[in-house]
């Protein structure tokens, strides 16, 4: 149905009036020129370019109406030869066997460019179905959070690339997370996956929030180790992770960060963005650095210690990676995030990610340099 729907558009964008465009001036031009070339001395001819009308086309239609216009331009050059008495002349015959040749070569042209056009139509469609199922859109709604999302790939034509984000709801609770994989676009998708999968596949039990981060980091390292390749370092891939739980009946946030960059909390309008840094950070995921007992056994859940943070009613917390927070304009200086929505501690979290988007998109004056990944939250 994606596939359809572009080709349809792509077809359509070429029967809009715009479109017609390139079919009207060729016209014109097949006209014009025979027109012109009556009225001129016998020794200028203008018959020869009549092959700029099917080139023309060519760049704006498909096979058909190219072939079509090279029809028209043929028996306008036949005409203009008839009407000159000079049709079985070397010149004009030479005249006609180019543009009968350069005709046929435009519709072949076309026909190819079309064939390529779909299958790169059917090939974005299935890169956005799959990258789609990867990263789902987080909901409007979760329990009495409400949340906005927005996502920018290092890469021009991806939708998903080196940052996460995910939402879950447990009974009584919503609980998020939100990375980084080192690395960027395209390559750093399977750890992305990886990531995403494991959280999803343990947040809805009804487990602490500690032993949900360990569960993460154990598939994390198998998940590293089983997809790298042969001469590749899976202790150089690791990820810097924020996971937390926002309980439905209490004013609070429980978090815990693995080396990612610490949420920002906006309480009322004048108030400035609050740095939420956690007392004992984690190291990032997939790194294996978790302490052991005497015995040599793992610490598991043990070494993850999460800090509770006050969550208000009607307060926002902005969670971000570091494509936001270091993004740099031209004289390397990076974004000041906290800055900026401290001035707008009383937007809305949809209007807050969009200015926030905005901002960076003109600080960094466009370009692509890491992926972006940003969540607001609001306790309604």
């Amino acid at each position: 149905m994606i596939t359809t729907s572009l080709a349809e558009a792509l077809r359509g964008r070429r029967r809009s009036a715009s479109g017609r465009l390139w079919l009207v001036v060729p016209l014109l031009l097949v006209v014009a020129i025979p027109v012109a070339d009556r009225f001129l001395p016998p020794d200028i001819h203008l018959a020869h370019l009549l092959v700029v009308a099917v080139a023309i086309t060519a760049v704006g239609r498909g096979p058909r109406a190219t072939a079509l216009i090279g029809a028209v331009a043929v028996l306008a050059l036949v005409c203009a030869g008839l009407e000159r008495r000079t049709l079985v002349t070397e010149s004009v015959l030479v005249e006609l066997a180019a543009l009968l040749a350069v005709s046929v070569f435009f519709v072949l042209f076309t026909r190819l460019r079309d064939r390529r056009e779909r299958e790169l139509v059917r090939a974005r469609s299935v890169s956005d179905a799959a990258q789609g199922v990867v990263l789902r859109p987080l909901p409007e709604r979760a329990g009495p959070v409400t949340l906005a999302a927005r996502y920018r790939s290092a890469e021009a034509d991806a939708t998903i690339g080196g940052d996460l984000y995910a939402a879950a709801r447990v009974p009584g609770c919503t609980r998020l997370l939100i990375g980084d994989v080192r690395g960027k676009g395209l390559p750093s998708i399977s750890d992305t996956a990886i990531v995403l999968g494991a959280f999803r596949a343990a947040a809805h039990r009804r487990i602490p929030l500690p032993e949900l981060v360990a569960y993460i980091e154990d598939a994390v390292r198998w998940g590293l180790a089983e997809f790298s390749e042969p001469n590749e370092d899976a202790a150089e891939r690791f990820v810097t992770a924020a996971v937390m739980d926002i309980p439905d009946d209490e004013p609070v946030v429980h978090l815990i960060s693995c080396g990612h960059p610490p949420p920002l909390l906006l309480g009322g309008c004048g108030e400035k963005a609050l740095t939420l840094m956690v007392p004992e950070p984690s190291p990032p995921l997939g790194l294996g650095v978790r302490p052991v007992d005497a015995k040599g056994v793992d610490g598991g859940a043990a070494c993850y210690v999460p800090a509770t943070f006050p969550f208000e009613h009607g307060a926002r917390l902005v969670l971000y990676t570091d494509g936001i927070s270091e993004a740099r304009n031209a004289d390397g200086e990076f974004y000041p995030l906290a800055e900026r929505v401290s001035a707008w501690a009383d937007s809305t979290p949809g209007v807050l990610v969009e200015r926030i988007a905005a901002e960076v998109r003109a600080h960094t004056g466009g370009r692509r340099d890491d992926d972006m990944a940003m969540i607001v939250v609001q306790r309604d």
